[in-house]
């Protein structure tokens, strides 16, 4: 029967009579009503659960005893896999005791760290929800033996004894006669439930039993990562057996993952259901791993994720830009280190970069330290996409190209620190990109063979006037570039000059800003005039709109 065949057995101390055998089909003691044929029982045995619903249906309705039909909608529980209904059987199993202590475990999921905080509901849910203890045996083939057997003689259980273990009864006895004198056993042919074994998994890795100092330094670890619908099975009964044995939680934060699922509508990608626009493996080939990791730090913490090939093709074009970033920056930044680049000449465009890779580095270190992967990689695309490479690689390249300009050392040494930190930080996302540029950039210089040993960025506060200045250095060339997109110019086309009216602290920024300026927005002379002076400019001046308002500009194309 079902769940509520079972309350009503127990509950009401109803004596037990089994139809249903360890195959599903249906026993010869189906104990029907005395009316029905004698040879029923007969009859039925053999039958499918199915066909034996089928069976009483028609006995039923042969005896007049089907008075109307009417279809009802009803929740039957089903195997997570094949959908099968599922049927309830008693037999001999092996149990924790879990029940006695649910106010306990309610308590320790309390003091874990829960990585999105949500999905601490669930566990308390599961906990609260609780009707039975936890059964750890399984009738399966393979799996972790019971190291025990039962006296045929008085029916006792013998233990394996600690130092033999591991034991499998079925290849091996007790090595000891029961206590009643039999020698004659039976061995368990049950074996662990699968969350009985990798419940300790924790334990196991950081070396209880095998490496004591080790697990003594170790345990209990950080974090589990995991997905969420093993939330009630392997986070749980990870702490039931981390209490039960040590009297300590496992581990401190618990960061949660979704379902890879193949569409909106359509469930999660498995081995058993397969799914998806391809295998992990195919999807690794075509695109890269760096690609497919991009993918998956793209959705937030506990939530499922669409494969979805376009996103997928984004983290290509990442990697791919990145090498191509990198490839252009190697010039500029290999050969001898500089020593003192307090000695150089830095523009408003370098402090502007900087201050904003301390402001990044900020950023990515806090949602790292939440386990906000896909905060910190939000982040670091939009630095890396629109500020290195659309304006400030725009901004240094002349400079970067000419080894005689007073700045370009300057230069050099900023796309250096960017790119340096930059690698760092994207490690934990694109770990094979990163580990091939450094090693290849950076690893001899900095004494690190790899940048996933490499000390992680350290930023202090940005500062604000830098990142203030830098944004309208962005203003001034987005207003040019809209200029261009709109009179049908390339962006790379040459004007004759750009002129911009600012007030005097920020003419003064903006004047020594003039390379960068001409840089990016490829304007052979840029002049800048302090406001109210405009009476000065030439008259051919066509205005550019520059957001924000602190500045003015007009173009002579």
């Amino acid at each position: 029967g079902d769940q509520a065949d079972v309350a009503w057995w127990y509950g009401h101390s109803l004596g037990l009579v089994e139809v249903i055998d360890d195959h599903g089909r249906m026993l010869p003691s189906a104990n029907m009503p005395a009316d029905f044929p004698s040879d029923v029982d007969v009859i039925m045995a053999g039958l499918t659960v199915e066909e034996a619903r089928r069976k009483i249906k028609g006995l039923l309705a042969a005896y007049g005893w089907i008075l109307t039909r009417q279809p009802t909608t009803g929740a039957v529980r089903v195997h997570e896999r094949c959908d099968t209904p599922v049927e309830f059987r008693v037999t001999h199993q092996w149990f924790f005791r879990v029940l006695q202590d649910k106010q306990t475990f309610l308590e320790l999921g309390e003091q874990i760290r829960w990585h999105p905080a949500h999905m601490h509901a669930r566990y308390k849910d599961w906990v609260e929800n609780l009707n039975w203890d936890w059964c750890i045996s399984r009738q399966r083939y393979f799996g972790v033996p019971f190291p025990l057997w039962y006296c045929n003689r008085c029916g006792a259980v013998l233990l394996a004894d600690e130092a033999s273990l591991p034991v499998d009864p079925l290849a091996q006895g007790p090595g000891r006669a029961c206590e009643c004198g039999g020698t004659d056993f039976e061995p368990e042919r049950d074996i662990f439930d699968t969350w009985a074994t990798s419940s300790v998994s924790s334990e196991i890795v950081t070396g209880w039993l095998d490496d004591p100092r080790r697990f003594e330094k170790l345990y209990p670890m950080t974090l589990r990562p995991q997905a969420h619908d093993i939330i009630r099975t392997w986070a749980f009964y990870s702490i039931v057996k981390a209490w039960y044995h040590f009297g300590a939680l496992p581990w401190s934060d618990v960061l949660v993952s979704g379902w890879g699922i193949a569409g909106e509508g359509m469930g999660k990608i498995s081995k058993s259901k397969g799914g998806g626009p391809a295998a992990p493996m195919e999807m690794i080939r075509r695109y890269s791993a760096d690609a497919l990791r991009y993918w998956a730090a793209s959705t937030s913490t506990g939530k499922d994720a669409v494969i979805n090939e376009e996103k997928i093709q984004m983290g290509t074009r990442l990697v791919t830009k990145l090498w191509n970033v990198a490839r252009f920056a190697e010039p500029f930044i290999s050969g001898d280190p500089i020593l003192d680049p307090s000695a150089q000449v830095f523009t408003p465009a370098d402090r502007w970069i900087l201050a904003r890779l301390d402001d990044l580095t900020v950023k990515v270190s806090a949602a790292f330290e939440d386990y906000e992967y896909a905060s910190a990689k939000s982040e670091i695309e939009a630095f890396f996409w629109h500020d290195l490479a659309d304006n400030y690689l725009e901004m240094a390249k002349q400079r970067l190209y000419d080894p005689q300009h007073t700045a370009h050392l300057g230069a050099c040494i900023t796309l250096k620190q960017a790119l340096k930190t930059l690698l760092k930080l994207l490690a934990p996302l694109l770990p094979f990109v990163t580990e091939a540029l450094w090693m290849e950039l950076f690893a001899q210089e900095e004494k690190t063979p790899s940048v996933h040993r490499a000390v992680w960025p350290d930023a202090g506060q940005p500062e604000q006037t830098d990142l203030a200045m830098g944004d309208l250095l962005v203003a001034v060339a987005t207003g040019v570039r809209r200029y261009k997109s709109e009179n049908a110019l390339s962006l790379g086309s040459e004007l004759a000059s750009l002129t911009l009216s600012a007030e005097g602290n920020l003419a003064r920024c903006l004047q020594s800003a003039g390379p960068d300026l001409s840089s990016v927005t490829r304007a052979r002379e840029v002049v800048v005039i302090e406001s109210g002076k405009e009476k000065v400019m030439k008259p051919d001046l066509v205005p550019v709109i520059v957001e924000g308002g602190q500045i003015q500009a007009w173009i002579l194309p």
